[in-house]
């Protein structure tokens, strides 16, 4: 299916509108029986680190499309054969400014726009020591694969937490779900424990993590230092947060790794 990138948008979750598209979105993609409270749980608390997107209506596509060619018309004006004249009062910022003011006439909420693709997060206090973001959902239309949307999805839903202060990012995926783990771990996350068991059919997960750097806060010879520690560790939240504290760590062993409850 073709499509132009000026026919795909994102934004935030806007109100309990949204509810049913992301519903449909994640419950014909995802193996877990999510609940309505569920989603609620998340989209109420934390609605700035959800977004959806969605698919502008072919005929906004088609005003876009005449925008294009009005603009090759107006540069080059022909006048029975003479010497090409070029307009000034047309250029680039002209065009780009039109083609803006075309967008906002039709807002990314259109009730007209096809929802293809949703994520859901939230964002807490984990153990009091790092403020950490969580990837609860995310899922894109079948149709709409391969076209960057989960990734522009996720790297949206990251700099909303940065936004937020976070220190750190989990989520789980299928152990075998290569798809998904070679999205995430091309955005710098990586694997840091598999949970048995861990979803309602069965199968296994990887959690995965991302540590989100503290602009400014260290330097290379410290970040050198550091490496062999998790990457909640690492953070400077973190490490002022345990300059008040006492706290014995054990150190991690893979036989620790719990089965989980879900």
């Amino acid at each position: 299916m073709d499509t132009n990138k000026n026919s795909i948008v994102y934004r935030p979750y806007a109100g309990e509108a949204d509810l049913p598209h992301i519903m449909a979105l994640v419950q014909s993609e995802l193996s877990e029986p999510y609940v309505i409270y569920t989603f609620r749980y998340f989209l109420h608390q934390w609605p700035q680190l959800s977004f959806l997107c969605k698919l502008r209506p072919p005929f906004t596509e088609l005003i876009i499309l005449c925008f294009q060619e009005l603009r090759g018309g107006l540069e080059t004006l022909n006048f029975g054969g003479a010497q090409g004249y070029h307009s000034p009062n047309v250029g680039e910022s002209n065009f780009e400014g039109g083609v803006q003011r075309l967008h906002n006439a039709y807002p990314n909420d259109d009730p007209d726009a096809t929802p293809i693709g949703a994520i859901v997060c939230k964002q807490s206090m984990h153990r009091d020591l790092a403020n950490r973001g969580y990837i609860a959902m995310l899922s894109v239309d079948k149709q709409w694969r391969k076209r960057g949307i989960a990734t522009t999805l996720v790297q949206k839903s990251i700099q909303a937490m940065k936004q937020e202060g976070v220190d750190e990012i989990v989520l789980e995926t299928e152990y075998d779900n290569y798809a998904a783990l070679s999205l995430y771990e091309s955005l710098g996350f990586i694997r840091e424990k598999r949970l048995y068991r861990f979803y309602l059919n069965g199968k296994d997960a990887f959690r995965l993590i991302l540590a989100v750097p503290t602009d400014g806060s260290s330097s290379d010879d410290d970040d050198d230092e550091r490496s062999h520690l998790p990457p909640m560790m690492r953070s400077s939240r973190f490490r002022q947060r345990m300059a008040r504290r006492v706290i014995r760590i054990s150190a991690y062993d893979d036989e620790e790794d719990d089965v989980s409850g879900r």
